[in-house]
């Protein structure tokens, strides 16, 4: 990784540069940063550390662009639908700049295919998958790498309305998450612990009731999730800046 600087990747952080100096910028520029998940969350997470200036991101996600992903997926839009997400999202990226290193996987993340993502390469690996399985086993893998590479999970985002009420804590530490009490409880059962603490996104807010009829979704054509919830760009989105912010600021700090 790591294409010389152009004159017009240079101008686009100018204000970047302006605000943080160019030696943060140069560190933002060469971190290098894998996105597990790209959907309500991992996008708008993406988007956000390329226009700060990240220039080297892998994205990995299985799915195709579903007409119900438009609601708050950055990506999808009525062009992209049956398109390959990581592809969409890749070709997204790049058009806001060309000079960035976009590595693309369409595959899913489990126990089986971890080993194909070489986590030992990145300085950031982000969590933003909704399988309970899958997410356990990313978040025990993760944190048994290096303390140098910093991992970051996002907990559920769907269900929620109110974007002040998201927040981040240490994993142990995160309330009021039925996703985080699972994983919690999930571990304690196995008997496996993550390696060392890390932070998550959350919110704090009680999660809402579906209040819409059930049958629409029910023979969703795109949907593979054993529960559908509903969810909201404004709270998805944030969760996904709110990533993007951490990692910026601990590249900075």
């Amino acid at each position: 990784m790591g294409n010389k600087i152009t004159a017009m990747e240079r101008g686009m952080q100018r204000r970047t540069e302006l605000l943080l100096g160019k030696d943060n910028l140069e560190k933002l520029q060469s971190a290098r940063v894998l996105i597990f998940g790209i959907g309500g969350v991992g996008s708008w997470c993406a988007e956000g550390l390329l226009r700060s200036g990240v220039r080297n991101i892998t994205i990995v996600d299985s799915d195709r662009v579903c007409v119900t992903n438009c609601n708050r997926q950055l990506m999808a839009t009525s062009r992209t639908i049956g398109e390959v997400k990581v592809d969409a999202l890749r070709q997204r990226l790049l058009d806001i700049n060309p000079d960035a290193n976009i590595t693309a996987y369409q595959k899913i993340y489990q126990a089986e295919t971890a080993d194909e993502f070489h986590m030992e390469e990145y300085d950031f690996i982000i969590d933003a998958i909704d399988s309970l399985k899958d997410k356990a086993d990313l978040i025990l893998r993760a944190t048994s790498l290096p303390k140098e590479i910093t991992f970051i999970s996002s907990m559920g985002a769907a269900l929620r309305s109110d974007p002040f009420m998201v927040r981040k804590a240490e994993f142990w530490k995160v309330d009021g998450d039925p996703l985080a009490r699972a994983l919690r409880k999930k571990f304690k059962k196995n008997k496996t612990f993550p390696r060392r603490k890390f932070q998550c996104v959350f919110s704090e807010e009680k999660p809402m009731q579906n209040r819409g009829d059930q049958r629409l979704v029910e023979h969703e054509w795109c949907s593979t999730k054993a529960q559908i919830n509903g969810s909201l760009c404004h709270i998805t989105a944030t969760f996904g800046m709110a990533i993007a912010g951490m990692v910026i600021n601990h590249i900075i700090d």
